[in-house]
Parts: structure tokens; C-alpha cells; sequence
């Protein structure tokens, strides 16, 4: 057995305390192991990581928030110096397109979410400051004291990475510390982001400790892990049987779990907009359908169209599109045989093939993209038809008209991340009855375009009711609101100014927006409006 890449435990790279297994990454597109061992970590290496890090809480806390802007935008510069060597290995790894995929849009996206907490840290509004100084009561947002243990997904290695993505910068912006658990899709990807976050902190002057690492874990241990009340909360982005596993071990103990678990994300397809722009549509439900291979959260998995001639166009075109299409190659072959258990649910419940669907000829983890087809009905009736299935496959369901099943479809959801509507003036009627009726259904709700691109913004909500969160009060992704799932709510009644934190005191010289008796201002208190 030769020598195993290393654990960031401790704040240091040391190897594995433990003895419980190796794994290598896997090349998707041929499915052969290739690489570095790492290690599957015991026992030993999570008690050390929890340790750490919980140690690390108190010290983190107290650090100046300059320093972590500053850890971010270094980490930020170090990624972009390293750019060629991260998105090569991520693409090995995960076999996502380099152009425009990982070069273009997801590494640019992590550095500029590594770069938005920054600011939100230097401007410090993501801590709510609220004051009423005739209560003489000051409350703000403030660090858990405790690490986040962040679970991330195998889609995204580099903008959801457990050591670089959105829940890893909210969690360090909220000053806690941080035990990555990484995908083993991606570990080589990981490790390489890992080295430079735990450079940027040491250059930063913030403790070695903040994070710490590991690759792999039995799910046993997982479990366990969860479930431990020094933590301060726990993020997961997965599967939803995994996710709610995860959220009863960390419940029973107390521990906040924030969860992304799975979505549909229905399109609704109203008459006039399929009269206006039909087959312009069709071309662009498929490629939306197909990017990534499917592979992301926000994938159209569920499209309503109604039963005219303009609904029947539509269907023809895109049916004919994926009849046509290439092959995709998924992750990994768990991803696969998930892919083909979800679509053969699909067919036991009544769904018919329309498009695509023959046997994929190469090598890999590759699968042919389809096009299913059910009536209103159905899909009303059976809870088979409304699951997720994370590949490039969407369901059609056919609507009789454009109100009455429509409105039925939008009542039978569960929650799910995002829902859309493409419409038409003369639609406005179905529209705004269906809008009512999706609002409570979704996180986001989107007009006249598909659900894949999901902005790094302050105002965006990637997040929704259960069962595509685990909680429909918070978003994994846009910053300053990300930050505040791994926060605490510290009130201060009739406390001496000199023990406040900076944020509370009758000084602002930071100029923080806050609020004092009922108004937001960046004024000191006591000053003249």
C-alpha cells in the first residue's frame, strides 16, 4: 500500500490518524480510477478535526473583521493565479466542460462570491445591528462560538466546494470555524483549494485552525459526526435522503442543519407565449434540460404544457431535439444507476418516452437524454411522476386547457427551489392565478426564461420550502443573507458600552447601517438628524 495524500487537520497537513480505507478520483468519462490515494478517515481524524476546531471558535470570533476580508480577497487572487492547474483538474475529475463551464462562469462565480464576503464583512450590515435606547437594549447578529461543518455536493467543485463555495465563505464571513467535509468526486480539486485557503489564512493573521479538511468518511461516521453538539451548525447540499438523515442526527443533538435536498423547478408553458415564440422555446427547454449533463439543482424536471395546437408544436420540436441529441456524461456510477431507477419510476407510473432515450455507446458514466410525456391526470395523481431525477431528462405533463389543470398541477407541488412561467400578454389571467398559487411553493419564482443560471446577488434566494431546503427562511447562495444561517442572535440589555461589541456602541465609525428606535441610519446615537 503506498503513501496517502494528506488530511488538513490541526492546522496543518499530516496524514490520516486512522486506517480505515483509501480511494482514488474517478474519470467519468471512462469510468478508471486514476490518481493520488486519499484516505478514508476514522474516528481518530474526526475527533481531532472537531477538537481543533472547536478550539479554534473563541479565537476566530475575537479576530478583527478586516483580517477575514482580508483572508478572503487573498484567497480570491490565489485562486486566479492557479486557475489553469484547478480547472484541469476539476475537469479530470468531474469531466465538466473547461470552456465555458469551469473557466468561464464557475470559477469566475466562486471568486466573486469569495470577494462579495469579503465587503459584506468590512461593512459589517450582515449583523443587523438593532438598538432602542429607551429599552436600552442592543441586539446583533454575531459568530455561533461554535465550527459549521459543511457537506459539499459532487455538481459544482468548485462554487459549491465545502472549502471554497457559498456555505464555506458564509460560514468564516460569520467568523466560525470550518470542518470541510469534500466530495470524493472531486478530491484532488478539493485538496488544491484547500492548500490555498489555508495559505490565505496564515498570510492573513487568522488561526491555522479555521479549517480543517477531510475527504471521506463511512456514512456511519457522517452520521455520528452530525450529530456532535460542539457543533455550531452543519450545510449539506445532496441527495434528500441523505440530507434528512443527516438533519435527524444533528437535530437530536441540537445542531442548526441547512439543507439543499431536491426540486423539480416545473415550467409552465401558458398558450400565447407557445403561439409567439414556440420553437424558440423548445431550443431553449432543451438546452437548459441538457447543460451539465442535467446535473444541476435547478434543472427543468417538470414541464406544463397545454393540449393545443401551438402546446403540440411545441412538444414536437423539442421531442425531435432530443431524439437527436449526444450523449452526457454524468459524475459518477452512482449518478448513473440514479438516473436510471428515477427514469424507469418515470415509466412505471404511466410516463411515456417522446424523445431520446437509446442506449449510450461509449465508455463512462454516459447516458442518452430523454423526453417523457403524461397527462395532467397522472402526474395530479401519482407521486412518482413529481420526483426529481438529476440528469438531463424532463417530463411533460398535458394540460386539457390553460387554467383549470394548470391551477390543479400547481396545488399538487411539493416545494421546490424555483418555479417558471412563460407568458404572453393575453396570458395575463392564467398567469396571475398561477403565480398566487406557486408563490408559497417556490424560493424563487421566474418569468419567461429557465431556471439553470442562479445569480450571485444580495437579492437572489437560492433556497425554498421543504423538501427542496430543509428551511424556507434561508438562501445558500447571495451574500450578505447566506452569512446569517450561521449566525446568533446576541442581545445586550443595560450592558456598560465598554463591553459592546463595535457594532452596538453609541459610536459608528465604521458607518454601519443600523437600526436605532425604529429608524435605519449610519448616524452615532445621540447625534442630530
Amino acid at each position: 500500500m503506498g503513501a496517502r495524500e494528506p488530511v488538513l487537520i490541526e492546522g496543518r497537513w499530516q496524514a490520516s490518524r486512522d486506517s480505515g480505507g483509501e480511494f482514488r478520483a474517478f474519470d467519468p468519462t471512462r469510468a478508471v480510477a486514476f490518481g493520488p490515494a486519499f484516505p478514508i478517515s476514522g474516528a481518530r481524524d474526526v475527533e481531532a478535526a472537531l477538537a481543533s476546531a472547536s478550539a479554534a471558535a473563541d479565537q476566530l470570533a475575537a479576530c478583527e473583521p478586516e483580517r477575514i476580508a482580508d483572508f478572503f480577497d487573498a484567497y480570491a487572487l490565489g485562486i486566479e493565479h492557479d486557475a489553469p492547474d484547478l480547472v484541469a483538474l476539476a475537469h479530470l475529475e468531474t469531466a465538466l466542460a473547461i470552456e465555458p463551464r469551469l473557466a468561464k462562469v464557475e470559477l469566475p462565480r466562486t471568486t466573486g462570491q469569495l470577494r462579495q464576503a469579503a465587503r459584506a464583512v468590512r461593512e459589517r450590515s450582515w449583523t443587523q445591528p438593532v438598538i432602542d435606547t429607551a429599552a436600552g437594549l442592543r441586539s446583533h447578529l454575531a459568530p455561533l462560538h461554535k465550527p459549521v461543518l459543511i457537506f459539499g455536493p459532487n455538481n459544482f467543485p468548485f462554487a459549491f466546494n465545502a472549502v471554497a463555495g457559498s456555505d464555506f465563505a458564509s460560514a468564516i464571513a460569520a467568523r466560525n470555524p470550518v470542518i470541510a467535509k469534500v466530495h470524493p468526486s472531486h478530491p484532488a480539486t478539493s485538496q488544491r483549494l484547500a492548500e490555498l485557503a489555508h495559505r490565505a489564512l496564515v498570510e492573513a493573521g487568522l488561526p491555522a485552525t479555521a479549517l480543517q479538511v477531510l475527504y471521506h468518511l463511512d456514512p456511519a461516521l457522517g452520521l455520528s459526526l452530525a450529530g456532535d453538539a460542539r457543533l455550531g451548525a452543519l450545510a449539506f447540499t445532496g441527495s434528500r435522503n441523505a440530507g434528512l438523515a443527516l438533519k435527524a442526527a444533528a437535530d437530536a443533538a441540537g445542531v442548526p442543519a441547512y439543507l439543499e435536498l431536491s426540486s423539480i423547478n416545473p415550467v409552465f408553458m401558458l398558450d400565447g407565449a407557445l403561439r409567439e415564440r414556440g420553437a424558440a422555446l423548445a431550443q431553449e427547454f432543451f438546452a437548459s434540460c441538457t447543460m451539465g449533463a442535467g446535473q444541476f439543482c435547478t434543472n427543468p424536471g417538470v414541464v406544463v404544457v397545454p393540449r393545443s395546437a401551438h402546446g403540440d408544436a411545441f412538444v414536437e420540436a423539442a421531442a425531435a431535439l432530443f431524439a437527436q441529441a449526444g450523449e452526457g456524461v454524468l459524475f459518477s456510477q452512482g449518478g448513473r444507476d440514479h438516473y436510471q431507477a428515477a427514469s424507469a419510476r418515470w415509466r412505471e407510473a404511466g410516463a411515456t418516452l417522446i424523445g431520446g432515450g437509446e442506449a449510450a455507446s461509449g465508455e463512462g458514466y454516459r447516458v442518452r437524454p430523454t423526453l417523457w410525456s403524461v397527462d395532467a391526470e397522472q402526474f395530479i395523481a401519482d407521486a412518482r411522476l413529481r420526483g426529481e431525477v438529476f440528469g438531463p431528462a424532463s417530463l411533460i405533463v398535458r394540460t386539457r386547457d390553460d387554467y383549470h389543470d394548470t391551477i390543479a398541477i400547481a396545488r399538487a407541488l411539493e416545494g421546490n427551489l424555483t418555479a417558471t412561467i412563460y407568458a404572453a400578454a393575453d396570458d395575463a389571467y392564467v398567469q396571475g392565478a398561477l403565480a398566487a398559487q406557486l408563490r408559497p411553493r417556490v424560493g424563487r419564482l421566474i418569468g419567461n426564461r429557465m431556471p439553470t443560471g442562479v445569480a450571485v446577488s444580495a437579492a437572489m434566494n437560492h433556497g425554498g420550502p421543504y423538501p427542496s431546503t430543509g428551511h424556507p427562511g434561508f438562501t445558500s447562495v447571495g451574500l450578505p443573507a447566506a452569512i446569517r444561517r450561521f449566525a446568533a442572535l446576541h442581545c445586550y440589555d443595560q450592558i456598560e458600552e465598554s463591553l459592546l461589541p463595535a457594532e452596538l456602541r453609541d459610536r459608528n465609525p465604521g458607518g454601519i447601517a443600523r437600526c436605532i428606535d425604529g429608524r435605519w441610519t449610519t448616524d452615532d446615537i445621540g447625534a442630530k438628524p
